[in-house]
């Protein structure tokens, strides 16, 4: 939540992301969708902005790809997805759309995966089953976000922006005037998805979510006709900061560190310290998926009660007595450690004998 000036009028801007307590987890373990429709990974984020007195409101979601897939963690660096092949995708893709219809009005998926390698099969399968629903308020768009903006031309998101300004502005926004009486609605909402639902699509969203903001500030009166929040160098700099501190809330919970791309979020243009960072985070979070992840969704299932503790089991791993078989490593280790410091306090005739000693039990310990 931010006070902002433009135009020396003052006014406060916030961004909500409220996650979805149903199919809660982290990256890889959890994916797709359960038999009621509920998505993985799913994020409603709400722009608002009040002044005087007056509100308006655009509402986005993001959640994972609406049918039956896994990516189960195997140490490889990016494992491969798997398409159920034994249930109906129908079925769970159809009330997972019905209840988004009920809920935000007309749906248009933007799909940001890559359209070839292992991600290519989801696209297809995603395509296919929209076309099979028939549904005519849901419109499908696939947009090969790396290939478009490969070699640094992020200047090309531009082309998703004019595929969807049309309907962006048939869907609109929520407005109220100062009196409470409500002047506009919102229509319909985009859902948009990468594989993780993290750093492509908190791009796309944080630009569709400025173009609806031009025009809330247009119609409230603090932009004048023709001007552009990027000229507002105090604003625009707070404006690129919350989406992108917005990307990093996400992500820790869903991947276990802030999100990739956000360079750009921040900046507006990709930067070679930002492609850095990157590595760092997809390092970080290949160790966290493949080694600590199962025991965060472990803790996710017991908070939100998908394990349920059974009564009748009283014990408690504090009370439960090791072996001694337990004690050996700790005792060789301390023996070992306490070597090495004798060898470090009572030197040998050479240097070259101390060290030998303490390399040899500094490597035992």
């Amino acid at each position: 939540m931010k006070s902002s000036c433009i135009n020396g009028k003052v006014f406060e801007w916030s961004i909500i992301s409220r996650r979805s307590c149903f199919r809660a987890g982290v990256r890889y373990y959890i994916r797709g969708i359960d038999s009621e429709g509920h998505a993985a990974n799913y994020v409603e984020t709400e722009q608002i902005v009040q002044y005087n007195s007056a509100k308006a409101s655009f509402v986005q979601t993001r959640g994972s790809i609406p049918f039956y897939w896994s990516q189960r963690p195997n140490l490889k660096y990016k494992p491969k997805p798997q398409i159920s092949k034994t249930v109906n995708h129908l079925d769970g893709f159809q009330r997972h759309f019905d209840s988004q219809i009920i809920l935000y009005g007309r749906q248009t998926i933007l799909n940001l995966i890559n359209q070839k390698g292992s991600e290519k099969p989801l696209e297809l399968a995603f395509d296919k089953m929209v076309t099979s629903l028939g549904n005519g308020m849901i419109k499908y768009i696939a947009f090969d976000f790396h290939k478009e903006c490969s070699r640094m031309r992020w200047h090309r998101l531009q082309i998703l922006l004019d595929m969807v300004a049309e309907m962006q502005d048939e869907f609109g926004y929520f407005l109220v005037d100062a009196d409470g009486k409500v002047l506009l609605n919102q229509e319909g909402t985009f859902r948009s998805n990468c594989m993780d639902c993290l750093d492509r699509t908190n791009v796309i969203q944080n630009l569709l979510a400025r173009r609806s903001l031009q025009s809330q500030l247009r119609r409230m009166g603090v932009l004048h006709i023709g001007q552009q929040t990027e000229e507002q160098a105090d604003f625009e700099k707070t404006y690129k900061n919350a989406w992108a501190d917005n990307a990093d809330a996400c992500a820790k919970q869903y991947a276990g560190t802030g999100a990739l791309k956000t360079d750009f979020t921040r900046t507006g243009k990709r930067t070679q310290w930002g492609l850095l960072m990157d590595g760092w985070n997809s390092m970080i979070r290949y160790y966290k998926n493949n080694f600590s992840d199962g025991f965060r969704q472990d803790s996710i299932d017991l908070f939100l009660g998908n394990y349920a503790v059974d009564e009748a089991d009283w014990t408690t791993p504090l009370r439960d007595p090791k072996d001694w078989k337990f004690l050996t490593l700790p005792i060789i280790m301390v023996v070992a450690f306490s070597m090495c410091i004798i060898c470090l306090l009572m030197a040998g005739d050479t240097w070259a004998e101390t060290l030998a000693y303490v390399l040899f039990w500094g490597t035992a310990s």
